[in-house]
């Protein structure tokens, strides 16, 4: 079998699917479907992610310089798609997904209490790419559902059931692989 070539656009797959959350000027909030986010720096904590101009969100995450990154569960997976494809400009999402406002430390806009883990981001930078503007942004607060962490505090995401976007499918985590390092890591023999 062969290659064959493709237009260039988002060929890498899978990317988390995140439900954003920002608030303008004039105190309305809304949530925004993304599936370009992602790390971009560990210290300073800082993300990224692209949206573009003509979505309701953009001029309010412009206008406020800051939103919050939620990430997406199993549970949380219709309520996604449906801030995806749904406009705010039409309507009221949260009430339409039966979703509820947590504050976060550092930001005025809200995060959603159903998901596990909110990330509350300050915009640092605005890149205008063409189909989409890239907000480069510092995270300025996290917050995780206590169901998350285990008694030392360390976070267990693997085990909330998160969601990932591919080719046009919400896809839920498959099973482990291995951990960072194990192709390295040294095997234990044991004595028979």
């Amino acid at each position: 079998m062969g290659k064959i070539s493709f237009k260039p656009g988002n060929m890498l797959y899978p990317v988390p699917a995140v439900m954003v959350s920002c608030r303008g000027k004039d105190g309305r909030d809304n949530i925004l479907t993304i599936a370009w986010a992602g790390t971009v720096c560990s210290d300073p904590a800082m993300v990224s992610i692209s949206v573009r101009p003509s979505r309701f969100s953009h001029q309010l995450i412009l206008d406020s310089g800051e939103f919050v990154i939620n990430l997406v569960t199993e549970k949380l997976a219709r309520a996604a798609d449906f801030c995806g494809v749904k406009s705010g400009r039409d309507l009221d999402k949260w009430e339409a997904c039966q979703l509820h406002r947590c504050a976060l430390p550092g930001v005025t806009a809200p995060g959603i209490e159903e998901s596990p883990v909110n990330i509350g981001c300050k915009v640092t930078e605005v890149k205008h790419l063409g189909s989409h503007d890239l907000f480069l942004a510092r995270v300025v607060s996290v917050q995780a559902d206590e169901s998350c962490m285990d008694a030392s505090g360390r976070l267990l995401l693997n085990a909330s059931g998160l969601v990932c976007y591919s080719h046009g499918e919400y896809r839920a985590l498959g099973r482990k692989l291995g951990t960072f390092g194990f192709s390295v890591k040294k095997k234990k023999h044991t004595r028979h």
